[in-house]
Protein backbone atom coordinates (compact mmCIF):
# COMPACT_ATOMS: atom_id res chain seq x y z
CA UNK A 1 0.00 0.00 0.00
CA UNK A 2 2.48 2.44 0.82
CA UNK A 3 4.52 1.85 -2.49
CA UNK A 4 1.06 2.37 -4.22
CA UNK A 5 0.85 6.30 -2.79
CA UNK A 6 3.89 7.25 -4.73
CA UNK A 7 3.08 5.52 -8.39
CA UNK A 8 -0.52 7.20 -7.93
CA UNK A 9 0.90 10.75 -7.13
CA UNK A 10 3.22 10.74 -10.10
CA UNK A 11 0.34 9.66 -12.62
CA UNK A 12 -1.56 12.07 -11.27
CA UNK A 13 1.51 14.82 -11.98
CA UNK A 14 2.09 12.80 -15.20
CA UNK A 15 -1.84 13.48 -16.33
CA UNK A 16 -1.45 16.72 -15.10
CA UNK A 17 0.80 17.85 -17.15
CA UNK A 18 -0.21 16.00 -19.83
CA UNK A 19 -3.65 17.68 -19.62
CA UNK A 20 -1.58 21.66 -19.14
CA UNK A 21 1.61 20.77 -21.22
CA UNK A 22 0.85 17.75 -23.98
CA UNK A 23 3.43 18.33 -26.42
CA UNK A 24 6.22 18.93 -23.67
CA UNK A 25 5.38 15.80 -21.79
CA UNK A 26 4.85 13.56 -24.63
CA UNK A 27 8.17 14.31 -26.05
CA UNK A 28 10.09 14.51 -22.69
CA UNK A 29 8.18 11.28 -21.97
CA UNK A 30 9.11 10.16 -25.81
CA UNK A 31 13.05 10.98 -25.53
CA UNK A 32 13.04 8.86 -21.75
CA UNK A 33 11.72 5.84 -23.25
CA UNK A 34 14.26 6.48 -26.69
CA UNK A 35 17.16 6.48 -24.40
CA UNK A 36 16.04 3.83 -22.11
CA UNK A 37 15.32 1.39 -25.26
CA UNK A 38 18.65 1.91 -27.01
CA UNK A 39 20.54 1.08 -23.68
CA UNK A 40 18.70 -1.62 -22.99
CA UNK A 41 19.46 -2.71 -26.76
CA UNK A 42 23.22 -2.28 -26.23
CA UNK A 43 22.88 -4.03 -22.63
CA UNK A 44 21.71 -6.72 -24.70
CA UNK A 45 24.43 -6.84 -27.62
CA UNK A 46 26.45 -7.42 -25.40
CA UNK A 47 28.03 -3.83 -24.91
CA UNK A 48 30.91 -3.61 -22.27
CA UNK A 49 31.04 0.05 -23.21
CA UNK A 50 28.13 2.13 -23.38
CA UNK A 51 27.80 4.19 -26.74
CA UNK A 52 26.77 7.65 -25.85
CA UNK A 53 26.40 9.36 -29.26
CA UNK A 54 23.71 6.84 -30.53
CA UNK A 55 22.39 6.74 -26.81
CA UNK A 56 21.93 10.84 -27.30
CA UNK A 57 20.61 10.48 -31.06
CA UNK A 58 17.85 8.23 -29.65
CA UNK A 59 17.13 10.72 -27.07
CA UNK A 60 17.29 13.92 -28.92
CA UNK A 61 14.93 11.94 -31.94
CA UNK A 62 12.54 11.49 -28.89
CA UNK A 63 12.74 15.02 -27.41
CA UNK A 64 12.49 16.70 -31.05
CA UNK A 65 10.07 13.68 -33.25
CA UNK A 66 8.92 11.28 -30.98
CA UNK A 67 6.39 13.63 -29.37
CA UNK A 68 5.61 16.16 -31.19
CA UNK A 69 5.14 14.42 -34.53
CA UNK A 70 2.50 11.70 -33.21
CA UNK A 71 0.92 14.39 -31.27
CA UNK A 72 0.32 16.10 -34.26
CA UNK A 73 -0.69 13.34 -36.61
CA UNK A 74 -3.40 11.42 -34.14
CA UNK A 75 -4.78 15.18 -33.70
CA UNK A 76 -5.37 15.58 -37.35
CA UNK A 77 -6.34 12.67 -38.32
CA UNK A 78 -8.87 12.99 -35.17
CA UNK A 79 -10.31 16.09 -36.32
CA UNK A 80 -10.08 15.51 -40.44
CA UNK A 81 -12.39 12.29 -39.85
CA UNK A 82 -15.60 13.14 -39.53
CA UNK A 83 -17.39 11.53 -35.97
CA UNK A 84 -20.31 10.26 -37.78
CA UNK A 85 -18.13 8.43 -40.38
CA UNK A 86 -18.56 4.63 -41.48
CA UNK A 87 -15.62 2.52 -40.55
CA UNK A 88 -13.92 5.43 -38.91
CA UNK A 89 -11.56 4.14 -36.73
CA UNK A 90 -10.47 1.33 -39.65
CA UNK A 91 -9.78 4.28 -42.10
CA UNK A 92 -7.53 5.77 -39.11
CA UNK A 93 -5.84 2.66 -38.89
CA UNK A 94 -5.33 2.36 -42.47
CA UNK A 95 -3.79 5.85 -42.56
CA UNK A 96 -1.36 5.32 -39.88
CA UNK A 97 -0.46 1.69 -41.59
CA UNK A 98 0.22 2.76 -45.03
CA UNK A 99 0.92 6.75 -44.53
CA UNK A 100 2.18 7.61 -41.22
CA UNK A 101 4.29 4.48 -40.63
CA UNK A 102 6.27 4.60 -44.09
CA UNK A 103 7.06 8.66 -43.52
CA UNK A 104 7.98 7.84 -39.78
CA UNK A 105 9.93 4.85 -40.84
CA UNK A 106 11.88 7.14 -43.07
CA UNK A 107 12.45 10.07 -41.22
CA UNK A 108 13.56 7.66 -37.88
CA UNK A 109 16.15 6.32 -39.87
CA UNK A 110 17.61 9.12 -41.71
CA UNK A 111 17.66 11.65 -38.81
CA UNK A 112 18.69 8.77 -36.65
CA UNK A 113 21.78 8.46 -38.71
CA UNK A 114 22.68 12.21 -38.57
CA UNK A 115 22.09 12.86 -35.15
CA UNK A 116 25.05 10.16 -34.47
CA UNK A 117 27.29 12.35 -36.59
CA UNK A 118 27.09 10.15 -39.92
CA UNK A 119 27.07 12.07 -43.49
CA UNK A 120 24.51 12.50 -45.51
CA UNK A 121 25.66 9.45 -48.11
CA UNK A 122 26.40 7.14 -45.00
CA UNK A 123 22.55 7.96 -43.63
CA UNK A 124 21.10 7.17 -47.18
CA UNK A 125 22.78 3.85 -47.68
CA UNK A 126 22.10 2.81 -43.97
CA UNK A 127 17.94 4.39 -44.89
CA UNK A 128 18.23 2.19 -48.26
CA UNK A 129 19.54 -0.80 -46.82
CA UNK A 130 17.01 -1.00 -43.89
CA UNK A 131 13.97 0.52 -44.94
CA UNK A 132 12.19 -2.21 -46.63
CA UNK A 133 12.88 -4.92 -43.89
CA UNK A 134 12.53 -2.26 -40.91
CA UNK A 135 9.17 -1.55 -42.33
CA UNK A 136 7.91 -5.00 -43.15
CA UNK A 137 8.47 -6.11 -39.50
CA UNK A 138 6.50 -2.89 -38.42
CA UNK A 139 3.53 -3.90 -40.48
CA UNK A 140 3.67 -7.43 -39.41
CA UNK A 141 4.12 -6.78 -35.48
CA UNK A 142 3.12 -3.34 -34.94
CA UNK A 143 -0.45 -3.62 -36.60
CA UNK A 144 -1.72 -5.34 -33.90
CA UNK A 145 -0.95 -3.03 -31.12
CA UNK A 146 -1.53 -0.16 -33.43
CA UNK A 147 -5.05 -1.52 -34.26
CA UNK A 148 -5.96 -1.50 -30.12
CA UNK A 149 -4.50 1.99 -29.64
CA UNK A 150 -6.70 3.45 -32.23
CA UNK A 151 -9.61 1.32 -31.27
CA UNK A 152 -9.69 1.65 -27.06
CA UNK A 153 -7.35 4.20 -25.93
CA UNK A 154 -8.77 7.72 -25.37
CA UNK A 155 -6.97 10.05 -27.58
CA UNK A 156 -5.11 11.76 -25.10
CA UNK A 157 -2.98 8.79 -23.93
CA UNK A 158 -2.57 7.12 -27.22
CA UNK A 159 1.22 8.52 -27.95
CA UNK A 160 2.13 7.22 -24.83
CA UNK A 161 0.72 4.10 -25.18
CA UNK A 162 2.27 4.07 -28.59
CA UNK A 163 5.55 5.19 -27.13
CA UNK A 164 5.78 2.28 -24.84
CA UNK A 165 4.47 -0.35 -27.59
CA UNK A 166 7.54 1.12 -29.29
CA UNK A 167 10.27 0.48 -26.08
CA UNK A 168 10.32 -2.81 -27.93
CA UNK A 169 10.43 -1.72 -31.05
CA UNK A 170 13.11 0.77 -30.73
CA UNK A 171 15.10 -1.78 -29.26
CA UNK A 172 14.48 -3.92 -32.37
CA UNK A 173 15.60 -0.91 -34.24
CA UNK A 174 18.74 0.41 -32.36
CA UNK A 175 20.31 -3.38 -32.59
CA UNK A 176 19.49 -3.81 -36.40
CA UNK A 177 20.82 -0.63 -37.17
CA UNK A 178 23.64 -1.20 -34.98
CA UNK A 179 24.44 -4.39 -36.56
CA UNK A 180 24.53 -3.36 -40.09
CA UNK A 181 26.77 -0.14 -39.07
CA UNK A 182 29.07 -2.83 -37.56
CA UNK A 183 28.56 -4.75 -40.90
CA UNK A 184 29.64 -1.79 -43.09
CA UNK A 185 32.72 -1.05 -40.73
CA UNK A 186 34.02 -4.42 -41.15
CA UNK A 187 33.22 -4.01 -45.28
CA UNK A 188 34.85 -0.82 -44.97
CA UNK A 189 38.15 -2.36 -42.94
CA UNK A 190 38.73 -5.54 -45.31
CA UNK A 191 38.13 -3.20 -48.57
CA UNK A 192 41.25 -0.65 -46.58
CA UNK A 193 43.23 -3.99 -46.18
CA UNK A 194 42.44 -5.04 -49.49
CA UNK A 195 43.82 -2.36 -50.99
CA UNK A 196 46.72 -1.87 -49.06
CA UNK A 197 47.50 -5.29 -49.78
CA UNK A 198 47.65 -4.60 -53.23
Amino acid sequence: MSLSKPVYNLLGVYFEQLFNHPIRTKSITSCVIATTANYTSQKIGGAKKVNKETLYAYGLYGLIFGGTIPHYFYMIVEKALRQDMKFRKLVFFLIERFLYAPLTQVVSLYVLSRFEGNNHKFAMNNLMKLYVPLLTLNWRYLSLPVFLNIYFVPPMLRVLISNIVGFAWVVFVATKRRKAAEAAKAAKGAEASTSKSS
